[in-house]
């Protein structure tokens, strides 16, 4: 099993022979370069040399696949999103727990240094109101049963893009559409569950 990408090594010997160059440097370096172009060929590996459709169902197959990881990603995108807005309402639920001894949050909140009293007026009725204006972003506490979670579900998100992300850059149009299709579908699918701002 092979990870490295596959060169075509016959042309080197006599493209670096064939040069007149001053610098073998230069020779070289001109000849490993590989062209950055769209390319049809169906027996185009993906992540080894072990996984090359030799056919036009082995091929088809992999496209499937990468739709199907394309719409993964974009149903984990979205799980991420709907988990966070959940743990944003427990840890907002959790502020509002009664303790004995303590102010409720009611008159922290207006006896905090960045609380205004101001006077409200509608209709004629005129009411007093505490304007809390936030400085800064509030961090949200480190918690166990958070954050682990949270590092878990990223780390397999970027892991699959990194995937999808190599097999665009195999150059080979049908992987890249297949791509593009699961992304779409995912989207269509669960994108009024993500953010606005994604990576």
């Amino acid at each position: 099993m092979s990870f490295v990408p596959r060169h075509d090594m016959s042309n080197m010997d006599a493209d670096s022979s064939s040069s007149s160059s001053s610098s073998s440097h230069s020779s070289h370096g001109s000849s490993s370069i590989m062209a950055m172009v769209f390319q049809t060929e169906r027996q185009t590996p993906l992540y080894s040399d072990d996984w090359t459709p030799s056919s036009a169902g082995a091929y088809a197959g992999t496209c499937i696949f990468l739709v199907v990881l394309a719409i993964i990603a974009r149903c984990l995108v979205a799980f991420k999103a709907v988990q966070e807005a959940r743990w944003l309402d427990r840890e907002a639920a959790r502020r509002y727990v009664a303790v004995n001894g303590k102010l409720p949050l009611a008159e922290q909140i207006a006896s905090g240094p960045d609380a205004r009293r101001m006077t409200l007026t509608e209709n004629g009725v005129e009411e007093t109101v505490v304007v809390v204006e936030r400085k800064r972003a509030a961090t949200r506490p480190w918690r166990f049963s958070v954050d682990p979670i949270r590092a878990f579900i990223d780390t397999v998100i970027v892991g699959i893009g990194y995937l999808l992300m190599l097999a665009v850059m195999t150059m080979n149009v049908g992987y890249f559409l297949s791509v593009l299709a699961g992304v779409f579908v995912g989207s269509l699918a669960v994108g009024r569950y993500t953010q606005s701002v994604e990576h």
